[in-house]
């Protein structure tokens, strides 16, 4: 037994040395034969793989590259379409201030006090500010006037430790800029001859992380380092106040080396919606409103415009083909306290009620109407052209220029926000009858969601001025020659580079330097290098959506562009594909809420298409009823894996656009046709019942409430009885004191996504 052992064993030993040389000997063959075949094969192996992988890296980029422009295009279409909602709320205030002598009973009226504010007489005092008290415990900064670098110094380490300037010396600051801007004419000019450089900004828009960074990049302003800030420097961010506190001061400080331009957000009815009113009133409820006056004033003083050498042009937004520098320099500026104030008419001009009951029972008598008409209905909108669809939405050029040659102006860009077609007045067809003919011998006046036939406007006094403005703070620059209205944006015009060319040449300028939009890395060239846009505030849609930048130019007047980037997470998104990611979330989450806001719509579209019930559709006609309703020029073929699912034969399940959300509280007793209205408009009623809500507490009576919503339904055109907005009031007063808590309103009517998981990866096809 041992011997057998030892014999397998030694049996085994000779077996395993047999084979570990066999085994060296055929990694020495295999060895050989592989240095062979590399030496043979290397280059052909490697130039394969790298075509490969190139290849796939190409796609991938142009993957991403797809997924960050529609995200981009998203967040584009919806930031302008509720710019556009602003200008309609405007026009439901004007709507008030024409028609409604007295809101509540008893005072002045409130959208009067909007619109046409009384000087609040306790402003009109000496050194009013004198009577405020400013307590010991009070651990702010105090303030010295005249100011000095000590005092600048002060606000910036106070406001990066998140304290609060007291009202005392915020009423004093704005004084004294208000008297120094009273001083200054509409264009400043300014010269490089006694500087090394100057540095420009564009819009800030509450971000005090970006304007510290860039006085940390920069330099703070000073006599070697003057700035040009231009426009938009208040809404949207949480820190407005500050900012323009800081901007007040550097300029009360250097008013030689400090220049400030007007943006379309130096407007206290854009305030009303994007924030800044709601800022100032929170953080100073006892004095909010003298300070909110003040602003107010202090807007409409500030310059439009900035020329450096007498070669660079600076505006917030752009020009138009009647811009005219001189002109501009001379109006009186002041004068014009908001953009988006339309001029005044009446109830009967424009037959809302009628207007909208005729525009109701086209839909009615459409959806009624026989399959066959329908089908005929549904064949001409299938038929319709990319060039029409895009008619649709606002003038053509040729359609611009045959309106503006009836009217007593000659402009070709008629301002959708000028005296002559005032903000919201446009001669298209209504959206929800595409197929009735298109026709310009009318106006049609966007209430909210309804449209109303009006003869053209006489043009009002100040027009000319009215519309110079309009045209500075609201337009945007496009490829195309010529200058049209800014239908999409819904104020100012598009001008293309034959009109920079002509104002360049008419003023002996070289360039044009202009804000007003996003831009990915901050800035952007076109026109031939002509206009330049520079935005400064970054992370404006989401975090790591885009960069900020500003421009350095010195004696040569060749512009210099300095990027940057703030956020706390910013370092954790240093890959592009996860930038690209958590903003393409940002902006799917706010469309897949325009969708479902616009529910009851879209489904009625949807239906004319899917006569037989069938809860699909073809993924065209799906992306046709999408644009027809919400009017966002989006590629929804693109976006479709994204907002709805399809069915095996390639069909779309148009319900399933809505599965992903719900609504907020619910309240019973509410009627499904005043519940989507209150999701709808829920920023309009919200910047109506602030402005109902003097103290700000929260809090509104059931009557007030009932009556704003009256005129608010009857602006619509909506067919809410009384009975109806009675049981909403009384289903929202919870505690039954006569008083809504508006707070928990608006909490009942938000939009809730189902599947809130901003990390989750999003799919693309």
């Amino acid at each position: 037994m041992g011997c057998g052992t030892s014999v397998t064993t030694e049996t085994q030993g000779k077996k395993v040395e047999t084979g570990a040389a066999g085994l060296q000997e055929s990694a020495e063959n295999l060895s050989g034969s592989k240095d062979e075949a590399v030496k043979t094969t290397t280059p052909a192996l490697t130039m394969k793989a790298a075509v490969l992988i190139q290849r796939w890296y190409r796609r991938y980029m142009a993957r991403l590259e797809m997924r960050r422009r529609y995200t981009w295009n998203i967040f584009q279409s919806i930031e302008y379409a509720g710019e556009q909602d602003q200008l309609q709320l405007s026009s439901f205030f004007s709507f008030m201030l024409d028609n409604v002598t007295q809101l509540n009973g008893s005072g002045p009226d409130l959208i009067s006090q909007l619109l046409d504010p009384l000087v609040d007489p306790w402003l009109d005092r000496e050194r009013c500010y004198d009577q405020i008290p400013v307590p010991e415990s009070y651990a702010g900064p105090r303030l010295s006037f005249p100011l000095s670098v000590s005092d600048t110094n002060a606000l910036l380490s106070a406001f990066k430790e998140q304290q609060t300037l007291h009202a005392r010396y915020v009423l004093q600051l704005l004084y004294e800029t208000k008297k120094l801007l009273k001083q200054m004419p509409n264009i400043i000019h300014l010269s490089t001859s006694y500087i090394n450089d100057i540095t420009i900004c564009g819009d800030l828009h509450g971000r005090l992380d970006d304007l510290l960074l860039i006085f940390y990049k920069n330099g703070l302003p000073s006599a070697e380092t003057p700035y040009v800030f231009n426009g938009d420097f208040v809404d949207r961010g949480k820190k407005s106040m500050e900012v323009v506190v800081l901007l007040f001061a550097y300029l009360l400080l250097y008013p030689d080396y400090m220049h400030l331009n007007r943006g379309n957000h130096e407007d206290h009815i854009m305030n009303l919606r994007y924030g800044f009113t709601k800022e100032v009133m929170q953080k100073y409820k006892t004095h909010g409103h003298e300070i909110l006056q003040l602003f107010q004033d202090i807007f409409s003083l500030l310059p439009v415009a900035t020329v450096i050498d007498g070669k660079i042009l600076i505006v917030h937004g752009g020009i138009s083909d009647q811009t005219d520098l001189d002109f501009l320099s001379s109006i009186e500026r002041h004068k014009l306290k908001s953009a988006l104030k339309f001029p005044r008419r009446s109830l009967e001009q424009l037959d809302i009620g009628q207007s909208c009951r005729q525009a109701k029972r086209m839909r009615l008598t459409d959806a009624s109407r026989p399959s066959s008409s329908r089908s005929q209905s549904k064949n001409q909108r299938n038929q319709l052209t990319p060039s029409l669809r895009k008619r649709q939405r606002g003038f053509s050029r040729q359609d611009s220029a045959a309106s503006s040659s009836s009217s007593s102006s000659s402009s070709s860009s008629s301002s959708i926000c000028s005296p002559r077609t005032p903000s919201c007045l446009s001669p298209r067809p209504c959206p929800s009858s595409p197929s009735m003919p298109y026709t310009i011998n009318v106006l049609q006046v966007p209430f909210l969601d309804s449209l109303s036939s009006v003869p053209p406007p006489a043009p009002p006094p100040h027009d000319r001025e009215w519309k110079q403005i309009v045209d500075i703070l609201w337009s945007d620059p496009k490829t195309q020659a010529g200058c049209s209205p800014n239908t999409f944006r819904g104020g100012g015009c598009y001008f293309g580079p034959d009109v920079t060319q002509r104002l360049l040449l008419q003023h002996g300028l070289q360039l044009l330097i202009r804000s007003h939009e996003c831009k990915q890395e901050g800035y952007e060239l076109c026109h031939g290098g002509q206009v330049i846009t520079i935005f400064s505030a970054s992370n404006y849609y989401e975090e790591g959506s885009n960069r900020g930048a500003y421009i350095k130019l010195g004696r040569e007047l060749v512009p210099r562009f300095y990027q940057y980037q703030v956020s706390r997470t910013t370092r954790k998104l240093t890959l592009t594909q996860s930038r690209v990611r958590v903003a393409e979330g940002s902006a799917l989450r706010a469309l897949k809420e325009k969708l479902f806001t616009h529910r009851s719509e879209l489904v009625t579209g949807f239906q004319q298409f899917d006569q037989n019930s069938t809860g699909r559709l073809s993924v065209s006609e799906w992306a046709q009823v999408l644009e027809s309703v919400l009017r966002l020029d989006l590629p929804w073929r693109t976006l479709r894996p994204h907002l709805c699912r399809l069915t095996a034969d390639g069909s779309v399940e148009y319900q399933s656009c809505f599965e992903d959300m719900s609504t907020g509280i619910a309240l019973p007793m509410v009627a499904p046709n005043l519940a989507e209205t209150l999701f709808r408009y829920r920023t309009d009623i919200e910047i109506i019942f602030n402005i109902i809500d003097k103290d700000h507490s929260g809090l509104i009576s059931t009557e007030e409430f009932r009556h704003t919503w009256r005129l608010f339904s009857a602006h619509l055109g909506v067919d809410i009885d009384d009975r109806a907005i009675d049981e909403l009031a009384r289903s929202i007063d919870f505690n039954k004191d006569g008083s809504i808590d508006f707070t928990e309103f608006l909490e009942a009517f938000r939009v809730v996504h189902k599947l809130d998981n901003k990390d989750q990866p999003l799919k693309c096809s």
